[in-house]
């Protein structure tokens, strides 16, 4: 239902589009006879923003990564730099927080580590919305700050760096579904303790899920409709331990490999001083507008990266 949701508005979206330009068409076509200035604007102004919004529509096509459609976990971790980079992981919280708030994604804190004298040491943050990883995850990597720090009593410069990794919200339930043609069934007389009915039918099960390779059995109860039964539960349960372990794998690939929030790592650098930079080491994209992008103005950098990942550079 989600999925259908989501290319029922994508559908919409199009079809808009499709009938302003038709109106448009006509009302040029009527310029073309009975010329007018204010409608003339109008046209003009319409035709802009139908221009602006294909231009977001073609930069959503980038987005087609397998998650990118997913909710975004974000998580923020100060690394070397003491009470700075504690610091700097707060302002980036507050950065991503005031993004999500601009795209309309609900944004909500899962889990905060306040610092001993100011900042935070990490900060989990769930971002819910259409693309939310989609667009993140050009944000997984250290991000490191140079200024003069406000903790330092000399205010001399400082470099701070903090750990960004964003991971796409991978839906909990994990639904175990066992169809009758990928079993093997076998039955066989039960062993052991049980007293004469348990040693003179065939009520033990042996289990075998074909397409895993599974095997369970169950002897343990009187008769073979419960063992069958409890076999079934058995062999649910291995299935669903097996499809954690696969999800912990593809969140680990996703995450990354480790890397020190230290000197080397950086992704992206913002100066403050001596001169006002932020710069993205990956694509070489900066901007010298550090307030606008400490106040949640990243799009042109998520851009960038998404735009250089498109040409494999």
């Amino acid at each position: 239902m989600q999925r259908l949701t989501a290319l029922r508005s994508e559908l919409e979206t199009w079809q808009g589009l499709d009938r302003r330009l038709n109106d448009l068409h006509e009302m040029a076509l009527l310029l073309e006879v009975e010329p007018e200035e204010e409608l003339s604007s109008e046209v003009d102004r319409s035709a802009e923003d139908v221009e602006r919004q294909l231009e977001k529509l073609r930069f959503s096509l980038m987005l087609n990564g397998e998650h990118d459609q997913r909710d975004a976990i974000l998580s923020i971790h100060a690394g070397s730099g003491g009470t700075d980079a504690q610091d700097w992981a707060e302002m980036l919280m507050r950065m991503y927080l005031r993004w999500a708030q601009a795209h309309n994604y609900k944004a909500e804190v899962l889990d905060l580590l306040e610092g001993e004298e100011a900042g935070i040491k990490s900060a989990t943050i769930e971002i819910s919305g259409a693309y939310a990883y989609g667009y993140l995850r050009s944000e997984a990597g250290v991000h490191r700050l140079v200024r003069l720090s406000r903790f330092d009593a000399a205010h001399r410069r400082h470099t701070s760096f903090a750990k960004i990794e964003v991971m796409p919200d991978i839906e909990d339930t994990i639904d175990i579904v066992i169809r009758p043609e990928d079993l093997e069934v076998d039955t066989y007389r039960s062993t052991g303790a049980g007293g004469q009915h348990i040693n003179k039918t065939d009520s033990a099960v042996r289990m075998r899920h074909i397409p895993t390779g599974i095997v369970v059995t169950c002897q343990n109860e009187r008769s073979q409709i419960q063992n069958r039964e409890v076999a079934l539960r058995i062999l649910k349960a291995r299935l669903y331990e097996r499809e954690l372990k696969e999800r912990e794998r593809q969140q680990a690939a996703l995450k990354g490999e480790h890397v020190e929030a230290d000197f080397g790592n950086q992704i992206r650098s913002v100066v403050v001083h001596p001169f006002q930079l932020v710069k993205d080491h990956r694509t070489g994209f900066e901007s010298s507008d550090t307030t606008g992008y400490l106040d949640g103005e990243i799009d042109p950098f998520i851009e960038a990266y998404l735009q250089s990942q498109a040409v494999g550079v």
